[in-house]
């Protein structure tokens, strides 16, 4: 159990990790997310290859699977898009925000009741992310960039709900960063035709920490969350990943000192975002407690 333990804080930490990645290496956001997929995605199918993983789908889960892929993939675009506009603080707690547009679309797709709390505490994270944007709007357009990349990650993970009952959690992720990658492939010269790129080929630099991307926070992070989930609930793993903007947030201040350019609005954006995951966290700890013992 304490290795388990261990295996899933680390994950969550290389999770943490992608978002200082994206400010390191000097690709633009598309051409980033392009190589980190050509470098992750031949990993897949090796690692899947050596442990003889059935990788047999029905045909109309893998263009669904595919489909979903793509969101995954302008997901990531977007997502480092905000990055490369602000900074990694900024795009992290504007990433913090996929839980209120959960709150909104879950209940449309999988047709259920509109949680009215965890719309309340999304609506926190909001009012949050809306304090940093009137403080300092010279980060609007990284703002901008960064609620829809939430948008876009709150619609996959949904989307996976119900192929996740047909299909193992190893072959959609295999298949749906394929599908990520063979989409982006596919829009990449309207991607750089709209946004030109200085360079198509990373430097030896941008290779060593597109491999730590892709190997370690990509390839390794999935692995060891899989690891952890044989020894810990699912439940527990989720309510972990929550931490990932704030440990991203932590490694910005430690590595790029991003603390000394960010105001006071950004400190009491970030107090409310994280006062929302406290609350959610408890929330559903409480919900689970009749269990707790059983499922940790």
């Amino acid at each position: 159990m304490k290795k388990a333990f261990i295996q899933l804080h680390v994950a969550v930490l290389l999770a943490g990790l992608t978002g200082v990645l994206g400010r390191l290496i000097s690709l633009n956001a598309g051409l980033l997310v392009w190589y980190r997929l050509l470098l992750t995605v031949p990993s897949l199918w090796l690692l899947a290859l050596l442990r003889r993983q059935s990788v047999r789908i029905g045909r109309r889960d893998l263009w669904r699977i595919f489909g979903i892929g793509g969101i995954a993939a302008l997901h990531w675009v977007t997502f480092y898009g905000s990055i490369k506009y602000s900074n990694v603080s900024v795009a992290l707690l504007c990433f913090s925000s996929i839980g209120f547009f959960t709150a909104l679309f879950e209940p449309l797709i999988m047709r259920h009741r509109v949680d009215k709390v965890e719309l309340l505490l999304g609506l926190l994270v909001i009012v949050g992310i809306l304090l940093i944007f009137q403080v300092d709007p010279h980060y609007k357009t990284g703002i901008i960039v960064g609620l829809v990349s939430a948008l876009l990650g709150s619609l996959f993970p949904v989307l996976n709900k119900r192929i996740l009952r047909r299909v193992s959690s190893e072959n959609v992720t295999l298949y749906e960063l394929t599908g990520g990658f063979l989409v982006l492939s596919v829009l990449m010269p309207l991607y750089l035709y709209l946004f030109p790129a200085t360079s198509l080929v990373p430097g030896w630099e941008d290779w060593v920490w597109l491999l730590v991307l892709s190997w370690a926070c990509t390839v390794l992070a999935f692995n060891l969350s899989m690891s952890a989930l044989q020894k810990i609930s699912a439940f527990t793993v989720n309510l972990s990943y929550n931490l990932e903007p704030v440990y991203g947030i932590l490694l910005a201040f430690l590595l790029f000192r991003e603390d000394k350019y960010l105001g006071s609005g950004f400190y009491v954006g970030f107090c409310l975002i994280l006062l929302s995951i406290v609350l959610q966290t408890v929330r559903l700890w409480r919900r689970r407690s009749p269990r707790a013992s059983a499922s940790i």
